[in-house]
């Protein structure tokens, strides 16, 4: 067994001396590791390390160039460390649980040093640092492992965000946040306001597990604010405390196989009872995120007056169906089946036959969320992408001294920074602007936006494949972030509305707008 004294001191003509098969010593680092007995157990094979620069040498270079720096954190690979090399010391670390990036462009502008912004205040940036602090401890963790077993969410990080208010604070700044503690205090609910919620959006985005991350109670953010705005005083009463308190799962119900982004095409259909008193829903919705575990479901109908919002609780004739993508069963994607589903009238969210505005006003903050979300996603491909081509040697040199890495690099940078800034104009506006005026004057530019983000994001999803090659269709090791990131871009692309329909809202929009007597 290798000693589990990694503090003895050895000099590199000592670890020179075992340099043979039967007594093998490497160094990585500044670390010293005994692997006569692992290199058998070594995924890549013992003869990785009968190389003249590998056995009894300094493998620093050659181990970064195939491994990610965590692997030497896990336990059955630290335990092989023997010592350090005397008079040196470690010079590479891995991201620390909480703290920011040194890496260039892996922080938005306003949380790199020596930068500054007119909109990020105090509280923000209180903000910023716990939530950074609790997505690394309490939510990566989870999202690695659930991303692989296709499972929900851990029962342990809903209730330890509901306790932090996390929850509450991802539907924006409102009265539901009125006498809460957020985040400990670090921010009231008074100033909370877009770029609280932003921060807490772009955090929780760090995380990288895109399945995973829809299923961490994304169907609250798009399914209880027609609820808040649009239901009665009695439904609020029940059903905000229930799933901000995480102890209920609620889900938008809108898209079917016959229709989505048409939403005045859609098929399901309530009608009246013959006593008036509820709704009698027959129909089916498809690729409906958090389906699979939903409580309630926020669903579109087609009615006598036109289309209706209408809140659905799981009940006798709710059936939901899992559907398998590109991403994560954890997301709880579904088929959802309503037959002779029987539900109050006063369930009704808005006016009957009001239904458009009501989702077309909630479709704004749910783009905005994805804008925000894909924003953050572009960035850690850079992070990575800087990372890799400055440790990587190709044709006997770093890949960063390749002018066509460097130029897909500098397209990658220009692609994020102008998502994050315009993002950050749109969400200066949803602050000084009600949630009637953002529904009248912010779906175009919204739309715009998403449009741009998601094309920049499958472009820089791209250029990170090429970049790492193989590596970045490989599941695991040097470039499993890139690999997921790639499969997984193209939801953003068509959740929330396709790219082609979004970029025509936002056209139709202006031309809507053009001053009749405007000529060249």
């Amino acid at each position: 067994m290798a000693s589990t004294d990694s503090k003895k001191m050895f000099t590199r003509e000592e670890v020179a001396k075992h340099d043979k098969p039967d007594d093998l010593w490497i160094v990585v680092d500044g670390k010293v590791y005994n692997i006569t007995r692992f290199k058998d157990l070594h995924p890549g094979g013992a003869s990785v390390f009968a190389e003249q620069d590998i056995a009894g040498q300094d493998a620093t270079e050659a181990f970064y160039g195939l491994h990610r720096h965590e692997v030497l954190l896990r336990p059955q690979y630290a335990r092989l460390q023997i010592g350090i090399i005397e008079g040196e010391g470690s010079v590479i670390y891995s991201r620390e649980p909480g703290k920011l990036s040194d890496v260039p462009y892996a922080e938005p502008t306003w949380l790199s040093a020596g930068y500054y912004s007119p909109y990020f205040k105090e509280s923000h940036r209180r903000l910023q640092a716990a939530m950074r602090q609790f997505v690394d401890e309490v939510i990566t963790p989870d999202a690695l492992l659930r991303e692989e077993d296709g499972k929900r969410p851990s029962a342990h990080v809903i209730k330890a965000m509901a306790e932090l208010n996390i929850h509450a604070m991802r539907i924006g700044p409102g009265k539901h946040l009125k006498g809460l503690t957020l985040m400990g205090g670090v921010v009231s609910p008074e100033e909370f306001d877009y770029f609280h919620e932003l921060v807490c959006i772009q955090e929780i985005s760090r995380c990288g597990q895109r399945g995973y991350g829809d299923g961490l109670q994304s169907g609250a953010v798009i399914g209880l604010p027609p609820i808040m705005n649009f239901g009665s005083p009695e439904l609020k009463t029940k059903i905000i405390p229930e799933v901000l308190s995480g102890k209920k799962f609620i889900c938008l119900a809108i898209s079917e196989a016959f229709s989505g982004s048409d939403v005045a095409g859609l098929q399901t259909r309530a009608t009246k009872s013959s006593d008036g008193k509820y709704w009698i829903i027959n129909g089916t919705k498809k690729w409906i995120t958090n389906g699979t575990f939903a409580d309630y479901f926020t669903v579109g109908c087609k009615t006598d007056s036109g289309f209706t919002v209408v809140l659905v609780e799981r009940s006798e004739g709710v059936e939901t169906k899992a559907i398998k993508t590109s991403y994560s069963s954890s997301a709880g994607t579904a088929y959802v089946t309503f037959d002779n589903v029987k539900v109050p009238i006063e369930n009704t969210l808005g006016p009957e036959g009001g239904g458009i505005f009501v989702i077309l006003s909630n479709f704004n903050h749910e783009r905005w969320v994805m804008c925000a979300s894909s924003a953050r996603g572009q960035r850690l491909i850079v992070e990575e992408c800087l990372k890799w081509i400055n440790q990587r040697k190709a044709f006997g040199k770093p890949l960063s001294s390749l002018a066509v890495i460097r130029s897909k690099i500098a397209a990658m940078i220009s692609r994020t920074e102008g998502v994050q800034n315009w993002l950050e104009n749109l969400t200066m506006q949803m602050c000084n602007m009600t949630y009637k005026e953002q529904a009248q004057k912010l779906a175009g530019p919204i739309g715009l936006l998403k449009m741009y983000a998601t094309r920049c994001a499958q472009e820089t999803a791209a250029d990170a494949v090429q970049i790492f090659g193989g590596r970045g269709i490989t599941k695991t090791g040097m470039g499993q972030y890139i690999e997921h990131y790639h499969r997984t871009v193209p939801f953003d692309a068509v959740l929330g509305g396709a790219e082609d329909v979004l970029g025509d809202l936002g056209v139709r929009q202006a031309i809507r707008q053009m001053p009749k007597n405007a000529r060249l």
